[in-house]
C-alpha cells in the first residue's frame, strides 16, 4: 500500500446567516477554493484524475453532483469527473478518506477532496423534509425495518445534544462556558493571524465572520433552550455557516514527479458507528477503534479537531479519553466559526493541517459526529 500526501488545504472565509457568501451560488463558493489551489501551487489541474466533494441537502443550486459543476466552474479541464459525497456532518471527511483511499490503492496518483455547503440557500434539513409533498413525513418512519428496530424514537440532533448532557452529567453553565471559550479561541487565531495560511478571499470577503467578539456568559444564560425543558441553546450549539474547503491528495510518485512539498502524510482513515437514536456519540467508540487499528496513542497526537456541533459533543468526548481540553480545537470550533455541513469536514482538516505545520506538532487527530450515529476519524503525520 503507498501513502497519500496532502499538498494543499485551503477553505474560504466562513460567512455568517445572512452573510457574505449568502446569495453565492454553490458551484461559485465551490469553484472559488478550487481555481485557488492551482493558483497556489505549481501544480496542472489536467492531472487530476477525480474531484470527491461532500455536499449536504443536495437539492436545487447544490443538486446535479455539485463536485463536478463547482469543477466546470471554476473554468478547469473537463476531461476531469467529479462525485458527491453524503455522509451527513462528515462527508468532507469523508470524501478526503475516498480520495485518500483512492491513492493508498493505486487506482489514483492525484485527487482533489472537499466540501461546500450554502446554508443561506438551502436550509438545514431541506432534503429530508423535501418528500413530504409527495407522501413522506421523513426518511424513516416509513420503513418496516426501521420502525421494527427503532420503534417511533424521535431522530433528533436537539434530542441527541441533551441525551448527551445528561448522561455525562454536563450542566448548562458548563457548555455555555465551554462555548464562551470557543468564541475567544477563535477571535484570537484570527487576530493572530493563525488563518491566513488557509483562507482563500472571495472577492473582498477574506475573514471568517462567524466569531462572536460582544458575546458573554450573561447573554448566552439568557437565552430560551432550543426545545422546552432542555439545555441546549442556541448560544451551545454550532452555527449555520456558508463556506467551501478543498485538500489536494498525491501520491509519493507525483510528490517526486513534480517536485511538491507534502504538508502532511495520511497515517489513519477510519469510519465507525453507534446508535442512531443517539446520533452524536460516535465519536467516541470511532476514536477508540483508530488508535486501537492505527497503533498511534492518544499520548501522540498533539492537537484534537472535534466538530462542535454542540458543546456537548465534544465535552463527552473529552470526558471519555481524558484528552487535554488546550489541545482540542485550539483555534475554535463549530460554535464559533460555524458547520456548514458538507464543507466541514475538510475544514476542520484545513485548519489541523496548518496548526500541525505552525506548531511542529507531529500527529493530529480529526474526528466528527454524523447523521445516522456516525463518525469518521482521519489521523494525520506531519512531514516536517
Amino acid at each position: 500500500m503507498q501513502d497519500a500526501f496532502i499538498v494543499s488545504a485551503l477553505r474560504t472565509p466562513i460567512g455568517k446567516k445572512k452573510g457574505s457568501l449568502s446569495g453565492m451560488h454553490p458551484a461559485d463558493l465551490g469553484a472559488s477554493v478550487l481555481s485557488a489551489t492551482f493558483e497556489q501551487i505549481d501544480f496542472d489541474p489536467g492531472l487530476v484524475e477525480d474531484v470527491i466533494f461532500g455536499c449536504v441537502d443536495t437539492v436545487g443550486p447544490q443538486a446535479g453532483d455539485i463536485a463536478r459543476t463547482c469543477w466546470l466552474a471554476a473554468g478547469l479541464p473537463e476531461h476531469v469527473p467529479g462525485t458527491t459525497v453524503d455522509r451527513q456532518c462528515g462527508s468532507s471527511q469523508q470524501a478526503v478518506h475516498f480520495a485518500a483511499q483512492a491513492i493508498m490503492s493505486g487506482t489514483s496518483d492525484v485527487v482533489i477532496a472537499g466540501g461546500v455547503q450554502n446554508m443561506n440557500m438551502i436550509p438545514i434539513s431541506y432534503a429530508m423534509l423535501a418528500g413530504q409533498s409527495l407522501g413522506f413525513d421523513d426518511p424513516f418512519s416509513g420503513s418496516k425495518g426501521w420502525l421494527e428496530r427503532y420503534g417511533k424514537q424521535e431522530v433528533s440532533q436537539f434530542n441527541s445534544a441533551q441525551m448527551i448532557a445528561k448522561k455525562w452529567n454536563l450542566s448548562r453553565e458548563e457548555m455555555e462556558n465551554y462555548a464562551y471559550q470557543s468564541h475567544q479561541k477563535a477571535m484570537h487565531a484570527i487576530k493572530s493571524g493563525y488563518f491566513e495560511n488557509e483562507i482563500i478571499s472571495v472577492g473582498t470577503f477574506c475573514q471568517d465572520e462567524t466569531p462572536r467578539a460582544e458575546t458573554s456568559l450573561e447573554k448566552m444564560a439568557s437565552l430560551n433552550p432550543l426545545v422546552e425543558g432542555h439545555d441546549i441553546t442556541a448560544a451551545i450549539s454550532s452555527q449555520n455557516a456558508d463556506a467551501s474547503s478543498a485538500i489536494l491528495i498525491v501520491s509519493e510518485k507525483i510528490l517526486k514527479e513534480h517536485n511538491l512539498n507534502p504538508l502532511a502524510r495520511i497515517a489513519h482513515i477510519s469510519v465507525r458507528a453507534d446508535d442512531p437514536i443517539w446520533m452524536l456519540t460516535a465519536p467516541i467508540p470511532a476514536t477508540e477503534y483508530a488508535l486501537q487499528k492505527s497503533g498511534i496513542s492518544l499520548n501522540d497526537i498533539d492537537v484534537v479537531e472535534i466538530n462542535e456541533a454542540f458543546a456537548s459533543v465534544a465535552m463527552a468526548w473529552q470526558k471519555e479519553m481524558n484528552y487535554p481540553m488546550s489541545k482540542i480545537n485550539p483555534n475554535g470550533g463549530a460554535i464559533a466559526l460555524g458547520h456548514p455541513l458538507g464543507a466541514t469536514g475538510a475544514r476542520l482538516m484545513t485548519t489541523m493541517v496548518h496548526t500541525m505545520k505552525r506548531n511542529n506538532f507531529r500527529y493530529g487527530l480529526q474526528t466528527m459526529c454524523e447523521g445516522g450515529g456516525q463518525a469518521n476519524v482521519t489521523i494525520l503525520e506531519n512531514c516536517s
